[in-house]
């Protein structure tokens, strides 16, 4: 069998749980429409719960088409981009479907951002409207960004009536990650009242045609890990692709019996397409968290009687050690699900020891909606971030000469499929970069590292920017990262190249210590321990203690962040 033929063959298929098809059909609709069914089907069940508060699928429509004709009212028409600079709440769902419902695209801004970065993409998707959290008014104010109308939405609207009475102290600990006091909204005609727009709005809302092939559903936006974020365009059929996949990929879970927390954040992929509209397509109770309080969501877990987990690895690594894990009975989940980044295998190695529950890895994109691959729960092999999802080819080429390589051998990993992005936002240039046709079809480069086992199982190995080149030689950052969590002193670490004209780059590692161990590990013993578990060439040349490390807005350490910080330090 020639190298192409070993991917085309699909070898993955074998370990399929039962059940679960190859390529399963994808119904031509959009998004509004499967909300829609949804909400009529599952009408008397709760849908959200926030902060005690419970909301019926019933309500949650009701809602949705109101807000959509309080929209209308601002004439936001087929097309627009609405941008949603919201935390994690009830209202970021009701407008994301609002949104949707009259043919626009909402494209969901990160609460973290500065003036500068929401300016960046307000002006890039041409966003005209912006509904926003009021504490984070003032930062769409000094933006300067041209808009028609900006709609403002508090928290507390969404709250059980109890807790609106205690508001402010509760309110002050949901929002002290963000330190912003919520400014008084200035008496402008362009200045809309979240629930004042809904209340007042009339008439009903007229129904919009929408080609789920090529209309636009989403809009959001890369993490900017070079250069500017990029807007990655998704279809209606994107998105209801990936839904196809997760449902019919993951057997164990029933429609409108499932209960998930909603914690990871919604503007993020993950958070957006695998809980959100995963979850409520699917009839399940979805309970909210404004932020990832830890004590809460553990104690939420059994309150709620969670039965999915969706987390990403450094939640996994904290809560591996915290002190309220062994409260949660982990075992009674059907699924634990970890994406976003590379989960190590000493951080699922003790969860297991800890909880006696596994964490099922996968991998995924903004550009592939969320999920690309995942482990099958019935055969999942530590190490790997699992096989292709339903729907899905992977193969593995040369990143210079572009040929398949030989299963074993590390190349970039490319995808074809229907959940696939049709390109990036205004950005022709950057698309071209990462399509490639082979036989007729359209695959996409993801500039990750990886192979394929045998049985076709895939292994990340790095981000080709991540990969560091030492006296000739390929080092890659995560190889040296998994050698340095194996270290029972170090919590967390961060390797990066720097350059050097002597050897190319030189290994530098960023190391957070456990706290009992700072003071007492030095350098020279890190160094000793890398030469004992690593090939010469790939123990780290420089090592640096710090405090924390930066981390990207779904808790990635953010080795952009810290050559950045390398170059400052050193110019």
């Amino acid at each position: 069998m020639d190298n192409k033929s070993a991917y085309l063959s699909r070898p993955w298929l074998a370990f399929y749980e039962q059940g679960v098809p190859a390529k399963p059909e994808i119904p031509l609709r959009t998004v509004p429409q499967a909300f829609d069914e949804a909400t009529e089907r599952y009408a008397a069940q709760t849908a959200l719960v926030f902060h005690g508060r419970e909301i019926s699928y019933r309500k949650l429509r009701e809602e949705t088409d109101r807000f959509a004709l309080g929209l209308v009212k601002l004439g936001v028409k087929k097309g627009d981009r609405v941008a949603l600079y919201l935390l994690n709440s009830p209202q970021f769902i009701i407008a994301y479907f609002a949104v949707l419902k009259l043919g626009a695209t909402p494209t969901p801004v990160s609460p973290v951002y500065t003036s500068h970065e929401v300016k960046f993409q307000l002006a890039n998707s041409g966003a005209r409207v912006v509904i926003c959290q009021d504490i984070l008014f003032d930062k769409v104010e000094k933006s300067g960004a041209s808009l028609d109308h900006v709609v403002v939405t508090n928290i507390g609207d969404y709250l059980p009536p109890m807790r609106r009475v205690i508001g402010r102290s509760f309110l002050g600990k949901i929002f002290t990650e963000l330190n912003v006091p919520a400014p008084a909204m200035p008496k402008r005609a362009n200045v809309h009242d979240f629930r004042d727009l809904a209340a007042t709005a009339k008439g009903e809302l007229l129904p919009v045609t929408i080609d789920p092939m090529t209309d636009l559903a989403a809009l959001p936006y890369t993490g900017g890990t070079t250069g500017n974020p990029k807007g990655v365009m998704l279809t209606h059929y994107n998105l209801i692709s990936a839904q196809i996949a997760g449902e019919v990929g993951f057997t164990k879970l029933e429609p409108g019996k499932e209960v998930a927390l909603a914690f990871l954040p919604l503007f993020h992929i993950y958070g957006q397409v695998v809980i959100m509209l995963g979850g409520l397509m699917q009839g399940a109770t979805l309970v909210l968290f404004t932020t990832p309080d830890t004590e809460s969501i553990l104690e939420a877990m059994e309150r709620y009687k969670a039965t999915v987990f969706y987390g990403v690895p450094t939640l996994y690594e904290y809560l591996k050690d915290h002190k309220d894990t062994g409260k949660v009975n982990w075992r009674r989940l059907k699924l634990l699900i970890s994406g976003a980044d590379t989960l190590h295998e000493s951080t699922m190695k003790e969860w297991t020891q800890r909880t006696g529950s596994s964490i099922t890895e996968g991998y995924g994109m903004t550009e592939t909606c969320a999920a690309a691959h995942v482990n099958p729960l019935n055969r999942p092999k530590t190490g790997s971030f699992g096989v292709p999802v339903p729907n899905v080819m992977a193969a593995v080429i040369d990143p210079e000469t572009s040929e398949f390589v030989a299963p074993g051998e590390s190349g970039e990993l490319i995808l074809n499929g229907p959940n696939i992005m049709v390109g990036y936002w205004n950005a022709p240039e950057e698309s071209a970069k990462v399509f490639m046709e082979i036989d007729g079809e359209r695959w996409m480069r993801t500039g990750d590292i990886v192979h394929m086992d045998e049985e076709g199982y895939f292994h990340f190995h790095d981000r080709s920017k991540d990969l560091i080149k030492y006296k000739g030689h390929s080092v890659f950052a995560k190889d040296v990262e998994d050698v340095l969590y194996e270290h029972e002193m170090i919590k967390g670490a961060g390797v990066i190249g720097v350059p050097d004209p002597a050897v190319g780059q030189r290994i530098k590692a960023i190391i957070v210590l456990q706290p009992e161990a700072r003071g007492k590990l030095s350098e020279e013993d890190i160094l000793a321990y890398c030469r004992e578990q690593l090939a010469d060439y790939k123990v780290p040349q420089i090592i640096e203690f710090r405090g924390e490390l930066p981390k990207t807005d779904v808790g990635k350490v953010s080795r952009r962040e810290l050559r950045e910080q390398h170059d400052e330090r050193s110019a």
